[in-house]
């Protein structure tokens, strides 16, 4: 690690303490989980407790028919697990029927595109195991916010306006919710989900009425949502109703309360890497996290340490790095369940020693693919971009121009997702990334007062790809916490709301940590940047072969450097890039040390901790 001296100035403090400490992406989530161990809950409890509130502080970036991977260190267990809540494919998303509707991409909106919603699964799978709280405890702030109100940033608003036409002509049961009286909403006004609330107390009173442990409390529950009322509202909703989506023609939904049944979240072992001391962890191949992990394989080759971490030399090794990893996440990622992904191979010295000559001082245009066990790469045969239509893809994929990003009338949204970071007294640690079920994917399921995710649009409608559809299938998600060890022991859980950026930005607070010693808000705040070289993972998948944003307080030689190296550079605001969550711990010779920090870009992210 280098002597650097970190950047002077920081939006905020480093978070410290040794009881326990929080990053969320809202504060109101933030407020909530400490609360929790404030009262004795433990990390998982207090992730929980967040995560449902966050369907009601940021209903336009998660929801409750949306997804959930989160990486869990058990200070009992003394291991890192990965929490998959991805629901799989509908038994009716075959190639073949989206074929015989003349489509070629998956519409990104409307009711083709969800998966088995896997977020509500994943939190009580997580409550069940690990937490000690009860339902009703879980539930009882998002409940409270659903019913008494919660005040909407601005960004919401911003949001409904955009498809307000597409709500009251279309999508009439979301009108209901999000336009009270036929109006918008206004900005930091109280605004009740009472549907939602309602639903959310059915599940907590079932818990109460059940006979039994807590853990027997919480299956009932589950039970509820996999097979009772909530998947007989949701199987309903899909058999009887033809929505406008990003095709531009009304269609059915797929989902059927079979598939809800059929499906669990699950625990699985994660994907992890060794860098100089740290060793760093990843979901699998269904979501695109290994791309932080070959990006880590590759740049263990360059001398970090010698750079400047705002300078030309350190951004355009990470931005090719990152060119590279993601042609191999299109080329090569996909649901190990159903495809061999060669995830020892695409980690291994001898290739990345390879890819590694690749990056040479120019700014790479191709899309380039390696061939780790000597097959070669079979991309998709759609080009990125051509195919028709306005969709609706994650709303992670645009900057902040001094605010969030802008949702077209279809819904095509750029701004965030959420994140949630927690360590507690006990050494505990939760890295999640709840999204999708975002307000402006589908309509509302009205006796539920939630819509469902839009997942599925990031499988490809071609055969014999490592993303292709299947039913059953999960699709190769953006969603991708992160979670990192320092010499064996649970160091840092960290992660960004991003959709294709989400790890690009993540390595770079890693890096800016593990080679210049930066603390977690500095690393935060500092400059930064992304690519959109390779194709996006959302309808209609367009690329920018060469793309490279920057912040504006990148220093002017820099990006004078990096447009002479051949990038296709757009500088935005000074504020516009990277929406990063971290805790940590310190070991220090007086004891641990828990430090958070949270993103200050869009003025909704806060750290809390004592």
């Amino acid at each position: 690690m280098t002597n650097r001296p970190p950047f002077a100035f920081t939006t905020r403090p480093e978070i410290k303490g040794n009881f326990g400490v929080v990053a969320t992406t809202h504060w109101i989530a933030s407020a909530a989980a400490m609360g929790v161990l404030e009262r004795g809950g433990n990390a998982f409890d207090a992730a929980v407790v967040a995560g449902f509130v966050l369907h009601m502080a940021e209903p336009h970036l998660n929801g409750a028919g949306g997804d959930l991977p989160a990486l869990l260190w058990s200070a009992k267990k003394q291991k890192i697990e990965v929490l998959c809540g991805q629901g799989p494919a509908p038994q009716k998303a075959t190639i073949e029927h989206f074929k015989s509707l003349g489509l070629d991409l998956i519409p990104g909106s409307g009711l083709l595109a969800p998966c088995v919603p896997g977020a509500v699964d994943g939190w009580l799978l997580m409550l069940r195991d690990y937490g000690t709280i009860d339902v009703a405890e879980a539930l009882a702030p998002a409940i409270h916010y659903a019913l008494q109100g919660c005040p909407l940033v601005p960004r919401v608003i911003d949001t409904i306006a955009t498809v307000k036409e597409l709500f009251r002509d279309e999508w009439k049961t979301s009108a209901e919710i999000w336009l009270p009286n036929g109006d918008l909403p206004k900005s930091f006004a109280l605004f009740r989900q009472e549907k939602l609330g309602a639903t959310y107390t059915k599940l907590a009173q079932i818990a109460k009425d059940t006979a039994g442990s807590r853990e027997q409390k919480i299956e009932a529950v589950r039970k509820a949502w996999r097979e009772g009322f909530v998947a007989e509202a949701i199987d309903r909703f899909c058999r009887e109703t033809e929505a406008m989506d990003a095709s531009g023609r009304r269609h059915r939904g797929l989902l059927s309360g079979d598939d809800m049944a059929k499906w669990q979240a699950h625990i699985e072992a994660p994907l992890t890497y060794d860098y100089r001391g740290w060793t760093v962890a990843k979901c699998g191949p269904w979501s695109q996290g290994p791309a932080f992990l070959q990006q880590l394989a590759l740049l263990k080759g360059f001398d970090l340490d010698a750079m400047d971490p705002a300078g030309p030399d350190f951004i355009h090794v990470l931005v090719e790095a990152s060119k590279l990893a993601f042609a191999d996440r299109e080329a090569w990622y996909g649901d190990p369940d159903h495809v061999d992904v060669p995830m020892q191979a695409l980690l291994s010295d001898a290739y990345n020693d390879e890819r590694r000559k690749l990056i040479t001082d120019t700014a790479s245009m191709e899309l380039r693919p390696g061939d780790p066990t000597g097959k070669a790469a079979k991309l998709a045969s759609v080009k990125a971009g051509e195919a028709g239509g306005v969709g609706i893809g994650e709303p992670t994929v645009g900057r902040l121009a001094g605010s969030d990003g802008v949702v077209n009338k279809r819904g095509a949204a750029s701004g965030d997702t959420c994140h949630i970071d927690v360590i507690d007294r006990w050494g505990n640690m939760v890295s999640a990334t709840p999204s999708g079920g975002w307000l402006q994917s589908s309509p509302a399921i009205p006796e539920l007062g939630f819509c469902l995710g839009t997942r599925a649009q990031m499988f490809w409608l071609e055969e014999g790809l490592p993303n292709s559809l299947k039913p059953g299938k999960r699709p190769r998600t953006t969603l991708s916490p992160s979670m990192a060890l320092k010499d064996g022991k649970p160091a840092l859980a960290f992660g960004t709301p991003g959709g294709d950026q989400q790890d690009q930005w993540s390595p770079q607070l890693f890096l800016k940590v593990a080679h210049f010693g930066m603390n977690l808000q500095e690393a935060i705040d500092s400059p930064a940047w992304h690519s959109e070289h390779f194709p996006s993972s959302f309808y209609p998948r367009a690329a920018k072969p060469g793309y490279l944003a920057l912040e504006g307080r990148m220093p002017k030689e820099t990006i004078e450097a990096l447009k002479a190296r051949g990038h296709k550079v757009e500088v935005g605001g000074d504020w516009s890039e990277g929406r990063l969550c971290a805790c940590a711990t310190e070991e220090t010779p007086e004891g641990t040390i828990l430090k958070a920090g949270a993103n200050p870009r869009g003025m909704q992210g806060y750290a809390l901790g004592r």
